[in-house]
């Protein structure tokens, strides 16, 4: 029997590969820091396997842009959730999804 904490991990994943294939998601370094500089996004997760400096660098952009910033999973979990290599970070663009994977991650938490 698997416990709540695994099946609201699968269900973040789920909906990283929704955004995806809904063009909710932008991943990668380049990619997602132009998204956050624009203020395009409306959460910002990052591998918890990340560089010191990657993490470094997206927690002061979002934070200076009150963007919702998050720490969660690892690079080759949250690439293969999407379909694609290994990715350290992810954005999402579109509020009601990203209001659903914060409340998921916030239950992990508790």
């Amino acid at each position: 029997m698997q416990n709540i904490e695994d099946i609201n991990i699968k269900k973040i994943y789920s909906w990283f590969g929704l955004a995806r294939r809904a063009g909710f998601l932008v991943s990668g370094d380049d990619t997602t820091i132009k998204e956050v500089k624009k203020k395009n996004l409306y959460l910002v997760i990052l591998a918890e396997d990340a560089s010191d400096n990657t993490k470094k660098l997206f927690e002061d952009k979002c934070s200076f842009r009150n963007i919702d910033c998050y720490h969660f999973g690892n690079k080759v979990e949250i690439g293969g959730a999407i379909g694609k290599s290994p990715r350290a970070v992810l954005g999402i663009k579109d509020k009601n999804m990203a209001l659903q994977i914060k409340k998921l991650l916030g239950a992990l938490s508790d």
